[in-house]
């Protein structure tokens, strides 16, 4: 392109600034009107940028990929804690009468997800529930939910996470429990799904109070963490061993499933966020941004002085957008995990999400980590925003609509973020815009 367009740089004082660099990669299709006109090209990446934080009430859990278990304290965010708690029904309901009852045990599939050290063992109590999972309103589940639980521990153990090594994790659980729900089934006492959740809530998996290690994650599948009482039925010259698994419970149109995620003690800016209504500017964080996404703690990005590119003399057309984001230095590590990726969406004014920011409401939108310059200490997340600028600019309204920055699949994680915002000095966010200018007026 540098080839082809002179690129003329005009004495717009704190608007536009030039470079001759190739432009980027876009789907601008030129018209006639474009084509036929004396053409300029400019970068303006001196456009105010609004970066701050917010705190969502509660981000909905129950349809989790995942079980969360675990505790770790981040020296930005507090003492993250993440608790699972879980319905379960028999694989089935019928147990020979000549079957001895001999142990129940649980047993927890890894999904190959961690956050944080997992050098430092775990600690998980098992603890049975007192009521039902049913959401207080609505059909969900959130980060915020509670429910109640029996004191004592149906089990507690201690383990090494090894989360990309091994399989599966077998514990022991009270006897006293596993002899109750064996004698029910053997005896037809329960012979049904109602029945069976009407005496047996479900469990809570509860971290150690004292642990400082990681959130582990566990699968949901069918087959993979289950309840299994072992029992064995005595024959002429062998004992015959047999089981019967607790599954979760899939029958129901409201899964009761959830993830519990909080924080205590997090940094002073973070505490003030105690309405969803509250933004937190980067100014008043010593230039900085968060995301949590466990927490439902994100950073919002709004563009004010969109339109003055109007000030520019001629028609003018966005022909490529780049928002650039720059982790803190020193903010992540091998424990608090970069992530290579977020997804971006769209909030009103109150900072209810509208949508998922998408290219023609099919293809998602999505921060990625540049690590091309990684050697030099040189690495940030790029967004391309050059649709939804477009649609900025043309609007006629001022929406208050702005952005915010989610990791993947948030609500089945507790990946976080620092990033540089507004008030960064030379590691400020920045809004690379190139921008066609034609058909200007003769001054």
């Amino acid at each position: 392109m540098k080839n082809v367009l002179w690129l003329f740089c005009p004495l717009l004082v704190g608007l536009l600034s030039c470079n001759d660099e190739n432009l980027n990669d876009t789907d601008f299709l030129a018209g006639d009107a474009f084509t036929n006109s004396n053409v300029r090209v400019v970068l303006i990446d001196t456009l105010t940028i609004d970066i701050s934080t917010l705190k969502m009430d509660s981000i909905v859990t129950s349809p989790a990929t995942r079980m969360l278990v675990g505790q770790y304290s981040d020296p930005v965010f507090g003492t993250v804690r993440a608790a699972s708690h879980m319905g379960l029904i028999p694989s089935e309901y019928a147990i020979d009468v000549e079957a001895e009852y001999d142990s129940i045990t649980l047993h927890l599939n890894f999904d190959g997800y961690y956050y944080n050290d997992t050098t430092i063992t775990n600690s998980v109590h098992v603890k049975r529930l007192l009521k039902t999972l049913h959401p207080a309103e609505g059909d969900n589940f959130y980060n915020t939910s509670t429910v109640e639980y029996h004191d004592e521990d149906l089990g507690v153990f201690t383990y090494d996470p090894r989360p990309v090594e091994a399989d599966t994790l077998e514990v022991r659980l009270d006897d006293v429990l596993g002899q109750d729900l064996f004698g029910k089934l053997q005896d037809n006492l329960i012979t049904n799904a109602d029945e069976f959740v009407d005496y047996f809530k479900g469990i809570a998996l509860i971290p150690g109070l004292d642990d400082d290690g990681s959130v582990i994650g566990f699968s949901k599948e069918i087959g993979a963490s289950f309840i299994r009482i072992h029992f064995g039925i005595a024959e002429e010259d062998e004992r015959i061993s047999d089981h019967i698994d607790l599954q979760f419970n899939l029958n129901e149109t409201r899964v009761p499933f959830f993830n519990q995620i909080s924080t205590e003690a997090p940094i002073d800016p973070l505490q003030m966020l105690t309405d969803q209504e509250i933004n937190l500017s980067s100014h008043d964080a010593a230039g900085q941004s968060f995301i949590q996404s466990g927490l439902g703690i994100t950073t919002r990005v709004e563009f004010p002085s969109l339109k003055s590119i109007y000030e520019i003399n001629g028609q003018g057309t966005i022909m490529d957008a780049i928002l650039k984001i720059t982790p803190v230095a020193g903010s992540y590590n091998d424990q608090l995990l970069l992530r290579d990726g977020f997804s971006v969406f769209i909030v009103d004014r109150n900072n209810d999400v509208i949508a998922q920011l998408a290219i023609d409401e099919v293809f998602p939108v999505t921060g990625v980590l540049n690590r091309d310059n990684e050697e030099f200490n040189d690495i940030y997340y790029e967004i391309s925003l050059v649709n939804y600028l477009d649609e900025l600019l043309q609007s006629e309204y001022e929406t208050g609509e702005a952005l915010i920055l989610l990791p993947e699949d948030f609500g089945s994680t507790v990946d976080r973020f620092v990033l540089n915002g507004a008030g960064a000095g030379d590691n400020s966010a920045q809004l690379e815009l190139t921008y066609a200018i034609y058909d200007e007026d003769d001054n």
